[in-house]
């Protein structure tokens, strides 16, 4: 009888989740997300900003900026995430880029 080789623990995954620069998958990257409430309501949010900046500045320049409400909620997993009502987007995609928040490179937009 052979002896079986495929018995040692292998995660596939164990390279993935690590980056170029060695530190965790997603810790550089800022999230912009779109949630679908309830009919045609939808909800952006944005995950992965700098913790240096101050969120209820941006989420209020943003609620000027775009006429929509917003706020700063605290997320078990992702820490503090901006929410901001309607598909933002594009919009909020521009102002971090436009207020040199973020780099194009740092950016991933998810949605439909």
């Amino acid at each position: 009888m052979s002896n079986i080789q495929n018995l040692t623990t292998f995660d596939p995954f164990a390279d993935a989740s690590k980056d170029d620069k060695g530190g965790a998958h997603g810790e550089d990257f800022i999230h912009i997300r779109i949630q679908q409430r309830n009919g045609r309501k939808t909800l952006t949010t944005v995950q992965g900003i700098n913790p240096k900046y101050d969120l209820k500045k941006i989420v209020k320049t943003c609620k000027k900026e775009f006429a929509c409400n917003g706020t700063v909620v605290e997320h078990a997993e992702w820490g503090e995430v901006i929410q901001l009502q309607g598909d933002q987007r594009m919009s909020i995609k521009d102002f971090l880029l436009r207020m040199n928040l973020a780099d194009e490179s740092q950016l991933k937009v998810h949605g439909f």
